[in-house]
């Protein structure tokens, strides 16, 4: 007995303690790798990866993963990594900037701008950061005097720039330009000073820091929003249509598919909208603002509040920036006082990025994941925000689709399992079984049985006795009674048999009752709460009445949107609806 019960309890210990395998795929595309337990929280990996740099300034950084569904996250460090995770043992994540500087030049560090400049150089690779062609020439050549060092005739031949893969689009007079300004204006600069003369020059780009969402606005047109540390952007093609500063932004929500950005222009009320392919993306995208506006627009991380994405009779979903804000990180930075660690930087010779950008194909066997849009010829017409997007799925998913693949057939799997269990447990109509009805059955007419189950109150015995005799007079009435007798017999058999039918399919269809009773008492409770919220709503919308509770109903972002979106164009309608009725009864009544 004491064999079996630790045999019996052996395989739960083993799962408790149970080593899981992650690999952290870095900056530069070296990875490591660790083992964490099941209920290991996010954070974990984040001190990882920073003790493995001895990096210090953290707070700009976070890791990322893609699920099954190739859609991204980013590990929330207060959170069990394994629930987090959907996709096949060994997980596989990917060590990215989260959050942007908004000045770079503050970073006390060399080692935190070196992360930060691998970071840009991934960008401008992956086409994220929008150059013009002077700017994208110049960070070109920082590049390759951080990676390379001063020109040298004898080492580098005319045409060394296209060995490089620097941009998506890479033309013969961008490598030009770029191998001018190597030679003459950054000859001298150590990798630091070039890097930092990059970082200097992409922070001013309007493109910096911004991880494109791909979405549609409420035309169907293809639009890409990002955040950043000046506030909410909005990209269409090439250009910025929207710009919306943090102390503009009151309020971030979202509805499934839908993302709504609620802010103040120009001393206006404003409701941005926006669809996204899947409620999953639209999660994203809510969850990646509330936490960038925290970080830029707080200045003590106390000041962060619980967001809720609900409006006044939903639920919704709850989400809190739970890390440090930009002030503190930049308070924290200037208090460091250790020795600068060494920074160990890879140049384009020793560099598995390097290998990664310059055969082409390896690049080609990255699959580009397009986004469920319900276009996808669009993708085709944007330029720099179509690199972005599929960029950023190549580099970030391609560790993961070995595992990925596997896992979603496996997921695939399971769910059929459920549904074939599932539909053992539904009720199905072989489950019903008519010998409980409560009616007898109904008996054939021809076989007597209206007679057997209904006897006639009118035939009497005297009357049988009366049916012997042999007189005709007698034998005339009597069948001419029994014709009577029969109709009336007739006629009872029939009303009775209409009122069990009608019992019987009352009976039988319980669930109909059950349906139309409990659709009655919907449509009184509807009609009810319509009978007090109708006086209510017309009371808020056409009333000026001043008293507290009406006036902050009436200053709610929500309520502000249902009466200039939906309210007042409905009362237009109907206003223009009434008059035209009452002009056209005029007309008639005059002709």
């Amino acid at each position: 007995l004491r064999m079996k019960m630790l045999r019996f309890r052996s395989p739960s210990l083993r799962s408790l303690d149970q080593e899981i395998q992650v690999t952290i795929r870095l900056l530069d595309d070296s990875e490591i790798s660790c083992c964490i337990q099941r209920e290991t929280k996010g954070q974990f990996l984040v001190d990882h990866v920073c003790n493995h740099y001895s990096l210090l300034e953290k707070d700009y950084f976070g890791i990322r993963y893609v699920d099954p569904e190739k859609q991204r996250h980013w590990l929330e460090p207060n959170k069990p990594i394994v629930k987090q995770m959907k996709s096949q043992q060994p997980y596989t994540m990917c060590f990215r900037v989260k959050f942007y500087p908004h000045e770079p030049m503050k970073i006390k560090e060399e080692l935190t701008r070196y992360l930060l400049y691998l970071q840009l150089k991934r960008d401008v690779y992956h086409g994220r950061l929008l150059c013009p062609f002077a700017d994208a020439a110049y960070l070109g050549a920082c590049i390759v005097q951080a990676e390379l060092g001063d020109f040298d005739q004898d080492e580098h031949p005319p045409d060394y720039i296209q060995d490089f893969k620097l941009f998506p689009k890479q033309s013969l007079k961008l490598e030009r330009k770029i191998i001018d300004i190597h030679k003459n204006e950054l000859r001298g600069q150590c990798s630091a000073l070039a890097e930092l003369h990059l970082l200097q020059r992409a922070h001013n780009l309007e493109t910096y820091g911004v991880d494109p969402h791909p979405c549609k606005d409420f035309t169907g047109s293809t639009a890409f929003l990002g955040f950043t540390a000046t506030g909410f952007v909005v990209f269409q093609g090439n250009k910025r249509i929207h710009l919306l500063k943090w102390a503009d932004v009151n309020k971030l929500k979202f509805e499934g598919k839908t993302f709504y950005v609620i802010g103040i222009q120009k001393e206006k009320k404003l409701v941005l909208t926006f669809h996204t392919s899947t409620p999953a993306a639209c999660k994203h995208l809510w969850k990646c603002g509330v936490e960038n506006q925290a970080f830029y627009k707080c200045a003590k991380s106390s000041q962060i509040k619980t967001v809720s994405s609900s409006n006044i009779f939903f639920k919704g979903s709850r989400f809190r920036y739970s890390g440090r804000v930009a002030k503190e990180v930049i308070e924290a930075s200037s208090k460091i006082q250790r020795e600068p660690p060494e920074v160990h930087r890879l140049h384009f010779g020793q560099s598995r990025s390097f290998n990664s950008l310059s055969h082409k194909n390896l690049i080609i066997n990255m699959e580009p994941l397009v986004p469920a849009l319900p276009s996808t010829n669009e993708y085709e017409e944007t330029s720099w925000l179509e690199g972005s997007a599929l960029g950023q799925r190549k580099e970030e998913e391609a560790p993961t689709r070995a595992g990925g693949e596997a896992e979603g057939q496996e997921e695939d799997e399971e769910e059929e399992k459920e549904e074939e269990t599932s539909g053992v447990l539904t009720i199905s109509e072989l489950v019903y079984n008519p010998c409980a009805s409560m009616l007898p059955t109904p008996v054939d007419d021809g076989q007597g049985g209206v007679d057997l189950l209904f006897q006639s109150p009118i035939q009497s015995p005297a009357r049988l006795l009366r049916e012997l005799h042999a007189d005709p007079d007698i034998q005339a009435q009597l069948v001419a009674e029994r014709v009577r007798d029969r109709a009336f017999e007739r006629a009872r058999v029939v009303g009775r048999s209409m009122l069990g039918s009608g019992l019987r399919l009352l009976t039988r269809n319980e669930r109909v009752n059950t349906c139309v009773l409990s659709a009655v008492r919907l449509i009184a409770m509807v009609i009810g709460v319509l009978l007090v919220a109708v006086p209510m709503l017309l009371l808020l919308l056409e009333s000026d009445i001043d008293v507290s509770f009406l006036h902050e109903i009436r200053q709610t972002p929500e309520f502000e949107q249902f009466h200039y979106e939906y309210y007042c164009p409905l009362r237009r309608r109907v206003a223009f609806t009434l008059y035209h009725v009452s002009v056209c009864s005029l007309l008639m009544l005059t002709s």
